[in-house]
C-alpha cells in the first residue's frame, strides 16, 4: 500500500505516465508525476489512513474501473473526512497503474450532534446570560439564520437578525 508508507514519490509512482489526479484539497488538476507528487507532500503529512467503504468495479482489456465511497482517517489529527472516488486503471509496462483518479468530499451536511434534555435545558441559560448582557448583538447571535421570534410585548414575528437585534 503507497499511501501508508508516507512517501510521496512512491504513491506518485502508483500513476501511468500521462496520469490525471483530480484530488480532494486541490482544485489543481495534477496532470504529471511532479505535480501529483507534489500534491501528496502536503496530503501524506496528514498522515492518511483510507477504507473503502462502497465499490463498484468494472473490468475491461487492459484497464478496470473502481468507483464508490472511501473513508479517510488522518491520523495526524483523528479528522474522518469521507468522500467519492474514482480509479480508472491501465496495465502499463508490466503493471497496474492509475490513469485517472477522482475524489471529492461527500456534498451531504453531517448529522446532527446528540444531544441529551440536560443539555437541552442549559440552552436556555446561555440565552438568558446573554439577555443579561443588555447587549442586543448578544443577544442576537444566541439566534439561528433562519430563526423566527414571536416576542412577549409585541405582535411583530422577528424573522431576521436586525429584527431581532432591534427587539
Amino acid at each position: 500500500d503507497a499511501l501508508a508508507t508516507l512517501d510521496p514519490t512512491k504513491v506518485a509512482a502508483r500513476y501511468a505516465e500521462k496520469g490525471v489526479l483530480l484530488p480532494t484539497v486541490s482544485d489543481k488538476a495534477r496532470t504529471d508525476f511532479a505535480s501529483i507528487r507534489n500534491y501528496f507532500v502536503n496530503f501524506l503529512q496528514l498522515k492518511p489512513q483510507g477504507e473503502i467503504l462502497e465499490s463498484h468495479v468494472t473490468i475491461g482489456n487492459n484497464w478496470c474501473q473502481d468507483a464508490g465511497i472511501y473513508e479517510f482517517t488522518m491520523g495526524a489529527t483523528g479528522k474522518k473526512v469521507k468522500g467519492r472516488y474514482s480509479f480508472v486503471y491501465v496495465f502499463e509496462d508490466g503493471e497496474w497503474k492509475i490513469s485517472h483518479h477522482h475524489s471529492s468530499v461527500m456534498p451531504e451536511p453531517t448529522m446532527p450532534q446528540a444531544i441529551t434534555e440536560e443539555e437541552v435545558r442549559n440552552l436556555f441559560q446561555l440565552w438568558n446570560s446573554a439577555l443579561a448582557t443588555e447587549d442586543a448583538d448578544v443577544v442576537a447571535s444566541r439566534y439561528s439564520k433562519n430563526a423566527v421570534l414571536l416576542p412577549t410585548v409585541s405582535d411583530v414575528p422577528r424573522t431576521s437578525y436586525d429584527l431581532i437585534q432591534d427587539y
